[in-house]
């Protein structure tokens, strides 16, 4: 599902929040379960944690090893969300994994972990196995041994992030001859997808695309991915059909042979033939997103909208060869990799972009214009109406925002000093006794004022 229909269309849980994904979403491990699978999560969770039921192993999956969060050191393990509220962030299944505390570098302790998975499971029996590696996110730590190849790159950072990604190479290896070694290989699909575009800051390159992380230029939102498996039909091919995250969901349950139930309002397509025989994608348009909360651009308005949506609001929408943008869109520069200097990219060196203060609308052919020079908005007010049309429509079935207030009780020092649920049910239950012992003074009052 977009993130529109889970309600967490406005940037990412934090660890004080008490928000998960919410529990009526069924969950991929959860269809996969259906039909037989073990279901394995390594690595990073970050949908939330706040109560029990929000845990990876009440979301699907039959064994959960790794962070919570959405960050952490790669050695300790050890996470401060704001000075004072420090907590320790390593789990197997539910409990703090303290007797793996050795020290041992993510990437390399995750890898182990899958070894041990796949060693101890019958490759007769069906298996998903769901790992999310820490790297390449901040902060950027390496093994020492993998910085030897670029002692030429300058900006550290950059050599910093070269290092952990030649670690994350090894490590993917080093599953695959897992998978061959214990016999899973030939009946194996291995995806190897991003989340988003890197951080220049912090040592990532989407040059020659436009702008970061956490925007809807390309380079915040076009990710690279490949799928490996002996059962593809057309091997080393590249796909450039629309292809988005949400689309795995119903590939991989079609594939394990579940059933996706029909009354679930799917976003997401099934594009096995997409990938594996070439064929044209069942996607024509894709909602980045809409998010009602970000910081509204200055000068936009219904007007500027044409009366069909307020370009105040900060969206992105592609339909076809089309993308329109409205609101504020971020961080917007081309950075290329000469920019870099130990002080993070060189201002000088930016293409700075001044001309976009005043707008908030753009419109770019993506397969002409990858890397957004030319905004088309002007010349084609007609298309733009088209697609503001597209989001207006995607908009009515927009469920509310979900981010909360940080809640004191969140605090890992409450918690014996480890990031974990701590939202009770009995919390819950003594606050609606409460408020029933309210409510009944409340209408005693109304009573005596009614006498």
């Amino acid at each position: 599902r977009y993130q529109i229909h889970t309600g967490l269309q406005h940037s990412i849980i934090r660890p004080t929040q008490p928000n998960c994904l919410p529990l009526d979403n069924v969950t991929l491990p959860q269809k996969l379960k259906e039909v037989g699978y073990s279901t394995h999560m390594v690595g990073k969770w970050h949908l939330g944690f706040y109560r029990r039921e929000c845990m990876p192993t009440q979301r699907g999956f039959d064994t959960f090893f790794g962070s919570l969060l959405g960050s952490g050191d790669y050695y300790t393990h050890f996470k401060c969300d704001s000075p004072g509220i420090c907590g320790y962030d390593l789990y197997e299944n539910d409990n703090a994994a303290w007797d793996h505390d050795n020290g041992i570098y993510s990437t390399q302790m995750y890898t182990q972990k899958v070894q041990q998975i796949l060693a101890s499971h019958n490759p007769r029996k069906p298996i998903f196995l769901y790992i999310a590696y820490q790297a390449v996110h901040s902060p950027l730590q390496a093994p020492g041994k993998y910085f030897e190849h670029y002692r030429s790159i300058n900006n550290i950072n950059r050599r910093r992030y070269a290092a952990m990604l030649a670690c994350l190479d090894e490590a993917i290896n080093n599953v695959t001859l897992a998978l061959k070694k214990y016999g899973y290989y030939e009946n194996s699909i291995i995806i190897y997808s991003s989340d988003n575009g890197g951080q220049p800051t912090a040592g990532g390159s989407n040059w020659p695309l436009r702008g970061s992380k956490g925007t809807y230029w390309e380079g915040g939102i076009r990710a690279v991915g490949f799928v490996h498996s002996p059962l593809l039909k057309n091997k080393g091919s590249v796909c450039k059909e629309l292809v988005h995250i949400t689309d795995w969901f119903p590939t991989l349950i079609t594939l394990a042979e579940g059933q996706i139930d029909e009354d679930i309002q799917l976003d997401g397509y099934d594009i096995w033939e997409t990938i594996s025989e070439g064929r044209r994608s069942p996607r024509v348009d894709i909602l980045h997103n809409i998010d009602p909360i970000y910081t509204k651009a200055k000068n936009g308005s219904w007007a500027a909208g044409y009366g069909i949506w307020n370009t105040a609001i900060q969206s992105a929408i592609r339909v076809n060869h089309w993308k329109l943008l409205t609101g504020n869109p971020g961080f917007s520069d081309w950075v290329p990799p000469q920019a870099f200097s130990n002080a993070g990219p060189n201002r000088w060196h930016n293409e700075r972009v001044s001309w976009s203060a005043g707008k908030t609308v753009w419109l770019f052919n993506i397969t002409a214009d990858p890397y957004e020079r030319v905004d088309l908005s002007a010349r084609y007010p007609d298309v733009v109406k088209q697609l503001l049309r597209r989001l207006s429509q995607f908009n009515k079935t927009a469920v509310p925002v979900r981010y909360p207030p940080k809640d004191p009780r969140s605090n890992p020092k409450l918690n014996g000093g480890v990031w974990g649920p701590w939202f009770k049910e009995d919390d819950k239950k003594s606050k609606s006794d409460k408020s029933k012992g309210a409510n009944k003074q409340k209408k005693n009052k109304n009573k005596k004022k009614a006498n």
